[in-house]
């Protein structure tokens, strides 16, 4: 196998009549077959070829082709957003009367499919925190099919020990799922931690400037095989112009990814010394709680840091006011670097005692460092602090 930057750049599909060296968009809803019986072995799988892009399509191929080399997974399937790779996995592997074990620290409209859509068909959750991995067996029954978790978390970027967690699903014959959204293929692979699957949001660092949605899970074959045929029928393909920009963005993932880690630190090693600031957390800062497992696990810390400001709630708004080069969004990943204040905005619903339970306090302030010079970045932090 090549190396990783160049799997992104030249895991390519074979060239057109035409030769061209990047690769085209397949705008194209359907295919055409030389004749009947072609089609009806064609639709029958006897013969594996493009039908329709609800199924497959030439630019989805390839970006999954990419994903699959960069995780060391066999198969994968590209959906139209983060989220419908998170259900459409999960309705695929789960029957009624299933149950799942699932770390608490969960993006909110994971939890959402958990708490409120998954019980209606009878399908049960059971969480455990950040700190609590020895809880974990306790928590399965002989229903238990699914472990899910995420790592690092969003918003307050814990680490997890995934090889202990993939030891205990390993015993207990469960299938073992992650979401590797905040650290991408570039710095972590879960699969070898012993995930079965492993999940995205193209849309954060994958593509990387804010332009296109998407997702992807990749993993098992036997597991996909599964998750294939719920798509199939269900519908939530990743469109052909997507995939072409988000192959496209993987060519530079690698050195984007490098960029956005070098800068968070400094950032964040900035923000550990202001007197306005309670507690900054990033992987790769020795005051991480789990410093020692996100150096056993990633290559670098990724784009996140999250701190409290001292004043709480008010701080953290008037925080956000205060913002001049940074965009305020709910958005990660981005080129542009981003501030998100997760207690007023994106968990604002949430009762006081939920945000709590996964460390969104009322003066958490989220940022997505991106691209821009540090410098820049650390001045419009300085003098937003300046404001609380």
């Amino acid at each position: 196998m090549k190396h990783f930057e160049t799997e992104a750049i030249r895991a390519q599909m074979e060239r057109s009549h035409n030769l061209e060296h990047s690769t085209p968009v397949y705008l194209t809803s359907s295919f055409v077959f030389e004749d009947a019986e072609e089609m009806r072995a064609s639709f029958a799988g006897e013969k594996k070829r493009n039908l329709y892009s609800r199924f497959t399509n030439p630019n989805t191929s390839e970006f999954i082709e990419k994903i699959c080399r960069m995780e060391g997974a066999d198969s994968g399937y590209a959906f139209a957003t983060g989220m419908s790779a998170i259900f459409t996995t999960f309705a695929a592997l789960l029957d009624s009367g299933d149950h799942v074990v699932s770390c608490r620290s969960v993006f909110g409209s994971t939890h959402s499919l958990f708490t409120k859509i998954f019980p209606k068909w009878n399908i049960s959750t059971s969480y455990f925190k950040i700190d609590e991995l020895d809880r974990i067996e306790s928590l399965i029954t002989d229903k238990t099919k699914v472990l899910y978790v995420e790592s690092p978390t969003n918003p307050a970027v814990d680490v997890l020990d995934m090889a202990a967690i993939g030891a205990i699903c390993k015993k207990h014959n469960i299938i073992y799922i992650v979401d590797n959204c905040f650290a991408t293929p570039y710095l972590q692979q879960p699969i070898k931690f012993g995930a079965d699957l492993v999940i995205h949001s193209a849309t954060k660092l994958m593509d990387g400037q804010g332009r296109v949605l998407g997702g992807v899970t990749v993993g098992r074959a036997d597991l996909m095989e599964e998750v294939y045929a719920f798509a199939r029928a269900s519908g939530p393909a990743m469109s052909p112009f997507n995939a072409w920009v988000l192959s496209k963005s993987l060519e530079t993932l690698a050195v984007r990814v490098d960029r956005h880690c070098d800068n968070a630190l400094k950032v964040a090693e900035f923000l550990e010394q202001q007197d306005k600031i309670g507690m900054v957390k990033y992987p790769f800062l020795k005051s991480h709680p789990q410093y020692e497992m996100a150096r056993k696990q990633m290559k670098k810390g990724g784009s996140v840091i999250a701190f409290e400001l001292k004043g709480g709630l008010e701080a953290g708004i008037t925080f956000l006011n205060a913002i001049e080069m940074c965009s305020l969004s709910a958005n990660l990943g981005d080129s542009r670097t981003i501030v998100t204040h997760p207690a007023s905005t994106t968990h604002g619903r949430l009762a006081e005692e939920d945000r709590l339970e996964v460390g969104i306090t009322d003066g958490l302030v989220r940022i997505s460092i991106g691209l821009e010079h540090h410098e820049d970045i650390i001045a419009d932090v300085k003098q937003a602090l300046a404001a609380v």
